[in-house]
């Protein structure tokens, strides 16, 4: 029936979700030509690009955000104004005692039983939160293969921001992606370095809009300095990695250069609420020195041009091709493979598309055993393509990562969620997996055969015991949960 069924596991697991059901045949398809299966996603204009009926870009969502809190303030100090005293003279001459209904205490705390009982209703952030959760998800349930998808999660984690930083940020969470992420996935890194660092959404992260020059017209006003989160983490986190000899000083100099970074707020009074600007008042004066080189006082393009400089570091090449071959291949990733990545990303300036491509042709990365755990996230998405059903909802999706302990864009820090078997194979870890495969399984009752889907996800690529112990099980349900927990599923 195929021509390779291990290389087809390794192309539809390694680099993208696991193999969709039904009559998709996907499985099939990348045994046929397991390279070519992966890459022709690359091929495809704007394949990462992500639009939908109801998402808005980042200064609409803040305009809403800002008409929400306006709302709330609005109706908590009416709230706080005591009641005026009612009189029979205010309620009118209309109003006949013997028209008005009796009304006892029983009566104001029964319910009427004709209402169906109502949920709070979402407020508006919280609302946009799961319209974005939705179409990534939608979008990861229906791709193909599922590559530019992993390549987007991958980046979305790399520069993470926190959905629970506050209401802008769970707001945002979603547009960041599409806006500073998707457009440059397969562009060059330096491109999507400057998007992220200057999106509203990591601005506010990692409190740049704090940040203020000491010797700026700001600074000398209202005695305020410089907050140097952002730009740690852009060195840290972002691009040279840590121990690759920037020191403090370099810290430093990077958080004066890009003071003035910042947002404009609700009072828009340095351009449209929601959007990026550089606040030349708060903006630190002079040349500073960074990693050996100066960087004279041209404005924002004084930290535009110290981005590009630290993007083509060499430190920053080795530690993005280690962290993706990391990401992809294995914790401890093969030398060789991280040599060709390194060098990929070195001779074509950070072109993320000829990253990729270096990946999925490096016989390393076909080689390497299968040992990697699925994250929550290509756990939930990979059983939901398995059972070939495309979301209308995203709240079991989300409640099943908030239990898996990989909330969507809600890190507990700037380094973003966990890439190792170390976190996501731990007991307590496969216990909850476990219990969520469960209860996949009982929804879908006998409705699918457990062996028929195995043969749809790895065909000859399953191992005997694993065919074993899904022919044992003692129900249909039992049969998909083992299926569900199976290595073939489990491992990528």
């Amino acid at each position: 029936m195929t021509r390779d069924p291990q290389a087809a596991l390794v192309a539809l697991h390694r680099f993208g979700f696991g193999a969709r059901g039904g009559a998709s045949g996907d499985f099939t398809n990348a045994a046929s030509d397991p390279r070519g299966f992966v890459k022709v996603e690359l091929a495809r204009p704007a394949a990462a690009l992500l639009e939908a009926p109801g998402l808005q870009p980042s200064p609409a969502l803040a305009a809403v955000q800002y008409a929400y809190q306006f709302d709330l303030k609005q109706q908590r100090e009416a709230a706080a104004k005591p009641a005026p005293e009612t009189s029979a003279a205010t309620m009118g001459a209309s109003a006949k005692p013997e028209t008005m209904p009796s009304v006892t205490g029983a009566d104001v705390m029964k319910p009427d039983a004709r209402l169906p009982p109502t949920k709070p209703p979402l407020n508006v952030i919280q609302k946009t939160y799961r319209a974005e959760a939705l179409a990534r998800i939608q979008r990861a349930t229906l791709a193909e293969c599922g590559f530019v998808e992993r390549l987007v999660t991958f980046w979305s984690n790399h520069f993470c921001i926190s959905a629970n930083k506050g209401p802008l940020a769970r707001i945002w969470a979603g547009a960041y992606e599409r806006e500073a992420i998707r457009p440059h996935v397969l562009g060059r890194f330096a491109d999507m370095l400057k998007a992220v660092e200057q999106h509203p959404a990591m601005l506010f992260f990692l409190d740049n809009q704090q940040s203020i020059g000491p010797n700026s017209q700001a600074g000398q006003r209202r005695k305020r300095g410089l907050n140097e989160n952002l730009a740690r983490e852009i060195m840290e986190l972002h691009t040279l990695g840590v121990g690759s000899g920037y020191t403090q000083a370099d810290v430093t100099s990077l958080a004066r250069i890009i003071t003035g970074w910042t947002f404009a707020g609700r009072e828009g009074r340095l351009g449209v609420p929601g959007t990026f600007v550089f606040n030349v008042n708060a903006h630190e004066p002079g040349t500073q020195v960074l990693l050996g080189k100066n960087y004279p006082d041209t404005g924002v393009t004084q930290g535009e041009k110290a981005l590009v400089d630290i993007a083509r570091q060499p430190a920053t090449a080795k530690f993005i091709a280690t962290k993706l071959a990391r990401h992809f291949v294995a914790d401890d990733p093969p030398p060789r493979l991280v040599a060709r990545l390194q060098d990929a990303f070195s001779k074509t300036d950070g072109d993320l598309k000829a990253l990729a491509l270096a990946l999925i042709e490096s016989d390393e990365a076909w080689q390497t055993p299968l040992n990697k755990m699925r994250s929550p996230y290509e756990f939930l998405i990979a059983t939901g393509r398995l059972m070939a059903r495309v979301p209308e909802d995203p709240g079991r999706y989300l409640s099943g990562l908030n239990i898996l302990g990989q909330p969507l864009w809600t890190p507990a820090g700037p380094n973003g969620f966990a890439d190792s078997n170390a976190v996501w194979a731990a007991p307590e870890e496969m216990k909850l997996r476990l219990d969520i495969a469960a209860q996949v399984s009982s929804r879908i009752g006998d409705s699918m055969d457990p062996r028929e889907m195995l043969d749809l996800m790895a065909a000859d690529a399953a191992s005997s015991e694993t065919r074993q112990t899904i022919a044992r099980a003692e129900t249909r349900q039992q049969a998909f949960a083992l299926l569900l927990m199976s290595p073939e599923f489990q491992r990528r």
